[in-house]
């Protein structure tokens, strides 16, 4: 799949959040953009650090008005446990059937297991547009810093 760029439109979709309540990515923009930021798996070490650098930020994404929304194939009940050990202060979004990971192409064709889908964030504004898209499997930090000057932060 090709994936979503800078300029589409982002279809709505709604999944369960860390929580087990179903959220939507239209809820979510009704408070500002959005920084949707995927990650292989919830617990590594590489996600963490992506994730702890968001959290970290999150004065200076509050200053721009944006949301931060984690979303991985990890089941609810392990996303709990992610945000819990990690204080994190944002949705972290399960996507188990790796649909809405499709619909953005950010799924490996050949699944390495915890590694089926690719590291990569998309900085969305209110009117649903792609503003940005990062993708780097190596830089934790790049996600959240490219995300933040996209919005002018």
């Amino acid at each position: 799949m090709a994936g979503v760029s800078v300029g589409e439109l982002v279809e709505d979709f709604a999944l369960p959040d860390e929580t087990g309540r179903l959220r939507r990515l239209s809820e979510f923009l009704a408070d500002g953009p959005v920084v949707l930021f995927f990650y292989p798996a919830a617990m590594t070490r590489g996600c963490t650090a992506q994730s702890c650098h968001f959290r970290d930020l999150a004065a200076e994404f509050a200053a721009v008005g944006a949301q931060r929304v984690g979303i991985s194939r990890d089941p609810v009940q392990r996303q709990a446990e992610f945000s819990r050990r990690n204080d994190l202060d944002f949705p972290l979004l399960s996507d188990p059937d790796g649909a809405v990971a499709d619909r953005f192409g950010v799924r490996r064709r050949l699944p390495l297991g915890a590694l089926s889908t690719r590291r990569m964030t998309f900085v969305i504004g209110t009117d649903r547009r792609v503003v940005e898209v990062v993708h780097s499997e190596l830089d934790m930090n790049q996600h959240a810093d490219r995300a933040l000057k996209a919005l002018g932060g």
